[in-house]
């Protein structure tokens, strides 16, 4: 369907074998050419192959190092940086540089492309460790390099910017669950929060986003490959194929503005976020114990001042972050009595972030969002379904934690949730999702179509303030705003804390390391959207295609060697 770059001799075909007389005859006394003499050493032959593997470098740095650049700049597509033609840019350029190679060639310049990547996206982990930046970019990289030996297969058949398009929704569908429940960091959808592919989120979700954005960058790359095909005289042909890649392109990047966002609100609702900061950023972010819950209580209470001398508007409900209580409260009476005081002070339903001691396993706590009654007290909660893997629990503690002692700094494993978090806060019926899993489909969209008027994200970012990880996370509110039809409240202890309207854009924000309150009304909505209907069916669907177009490739070039060794007898 669009042109192909030409790299050497033909994909699929070997080397022409010498007949006849072009056959070197072995001579009498001598070893046969390509066999080893007898006697010989592994020494006397790895200059000849250490040659090679140098004449072998020599030969894919350029490659290499342009993979590298394509890599940073995809990482600069995201926030801080928020760079998002970048992300079509480096889409097309991978699929440039694994056109025509072979899978194993691809593998490697997928590597080449994902570790630069990843490295520069999550370098906001080095407040862990440095160590750590590396170690889970590498991982995430092995991913990209099974993508890229699927590119390079794939770009042999016709049509291949589709099949490669669907490569990168299977490469982020196995990203996002693998291992220990996945990653899904640097999925093409969140660098793609604010531009003309976001409003196919209501249709498809993140994997539409995904794939439509590397359609778009695939399509690109053909319009490249297209061009160079002209200046070596493709023709009429040729052209006519250049120019369709280019207004397929083009279509594709501008189709999203064509899609619908639905925004119309059923009711409204008035709510008070609440930042109520920490001590110092970092590791070590806690302070002193009750240190972070008496800071949003007395913002709480600085509120209730407010509302009284009417300054400000009474909420309907307030909203506090993840870990905004630094103790249990069930456990801890002076806990329990500065949340119940702030609580009656605002005199409204307040969402409590707590750490709660699990009743019967010794070792494991609850992550939880409390609903807070001023006349009640604490009443029903959600539990954080998916702790973050050496974070919030350590798998094979015992084995690793004499190998890494940093893991002893997570000296409680955190108990997973089994529901998803529709609470009634007041009068609002708000799907609580918590910190982390705004990155997951399936958590944020079961939640929003269990009966959520409204999406909360309690999170705390403190450990990564300041380091691009909080305008990751955000963005990424961002997107469930447009793909769930639904307001998105993020609360932070620290920041960035937000309010979302449901098509995607930011009406109300708290900077970092600032305690304040946001007051505002939003909307609250029960149509869904076409994307809660069909739910991950679209990334099931494109996934798999993917994976059986590399299927494809791999039996067509086979047919093709077997036509070849046909042809030469």
């Amino acid at each position: 369907m669009y042109g192909q770059l030409t790299t050497g001799r033909p994909a699929g075909r070997p080397a022409t074998v010498p007949s006849g007389s072009e056959t070197t005859a072995a001579v009498p006394g001598t070893a046969p050419a390509g066999t080893v003499p007898s006697g010989a050493t592994d020494a006397e032959h790895r200059p000849g192959r250490a040659r090679r593997l140098a004449a072998l470098a020599r030969r894919e740095a350029p490659r290499t190092a342009l993979a590298a650049v394509a890599g940073l700049a995809l990482g600069l597509a995201f926030p801080p940086y928020g760079l998002w033609p970048l992300s079509l840019v480096a889409v097309a350029a991978l699929s440039l540089l694994t056109h025509g190679r072979r899978a194993r060639q691809g593998a490697w310049t997928g590597f080449a492309f994902g570790l630069p990547f990843f490295l520069l996206l999550l370098k906001w982990l080095h407040v862990v460790g440095w160590d750590a930046v590396v170690g889970l970019s590498l991982a995430e990289s092995l991913f990209v390099v099974l993508m890229g030996a699927g590119l390079a297969l794939t770009s042999r058949l016709p049509g291949w910017p589709l099949w490669a398009a669907c490569l990168w929704v299977a490469q982020e569908w196995a990203r996002d669950r693998l291992p220990f429940g996945g990653f899904p960091w640097g999925r093409l959808a969140f660098a793609n929060t604010g531009s003309p592919f976001t409003p196919l989120a209501a249709l498809g979700g993140a994997p539409l986003v995904t794939f439509a954005v590397a359609l778009a960058g695939t399509l690109l790359a053909a319009t490249a490959a297209g061009l160079w095909g002209l200046r070596r005289g493709a023709g009429q042909r040729g052209l006519v194929r250049t120019l369709e890649a280019f207004g397929l392109a083009a279509a594709v990047t501008l189709v999203g503005l064509a899609v619908p966002v639905p925004t119309k609100a059923d009711d409204s609702v008035r709510i008070a976020v609440v930042q109520g900061n920490v001590q110092r950023p970092g590791m070590d972010f806690l302070g002193r114990p009750m240190k972070i819950l008496d800071n949003h209580a007395t913002a709480t209470e600085k509120l209730a001042d407010d509302v009284r001398h009417h300054r400000v508007p009474k909420p309907d409900l307030v909203i506090w972050p993840e870990n905004s209580s630094d103790l249990d409260p069930y456990q801890f009476p002076q806990a329990y009595d500065r949340i119940d005081a702030a609580v009656k002070a605002i005199g409204v339903p307040v969402l409590v972030g707590a750490l709660v001691d699990h009743p019967t396993k010794p070792g494991y706590v609850y992550n939880e969002g409390i609903v807070w009654d001023p006349k009640t007290g604490p009443g029903a909660s959600y539990t954080k379904q998916h702790p973050v893997p050496f974070g919030e629990y350590v798998p094979f503690r015992e084995q690793l934690s004499k190998i890494i002692t940093r893991f002893k700094r997570v000296p409680r494993n955190f108990y997973p949730g089994d529901h998803t978090g529709l609470l009634k806060v007041g009068p609002a019926k708000l799907g609580d999702v918590i910190c982390f899993e705004v990155a997951y489909d399936q958590i944020v969209h079961d939640t929003a179509v269990s009966g959520a008027r409204a999406l909360v994200v309690q999170t705390n970012n403190a450990t990564y303030g300041r380091s691009g990880q909080p305008e990751q996370q955000l963005a990424m509110s961002k997107l469930r705003a447009v793909e769930h039809g639904r307001a998105v409240v993020t609360a932070a202890t620290s920041g960035i804390s937000a309010v979302v309207a449901p098509d995607g854009t930011i009406t109300h924000q708290i900077p970092e390391f600032t305690q304040g309150v946001v007051s505002a009304r939003i909307p609250l909505r029960d149509e869904t959207t076409f994307a809660d209907r069909v739910g991950a069916a679209p990334e099931w669907v494109l996934a798999i295609v993917g994976v059986l177009s590399c299927g494809a490739a791999v039996i067509a070039g086979r047919r093709g060697r077997t036509k070849d060794e046909k042809g030469q007898q």
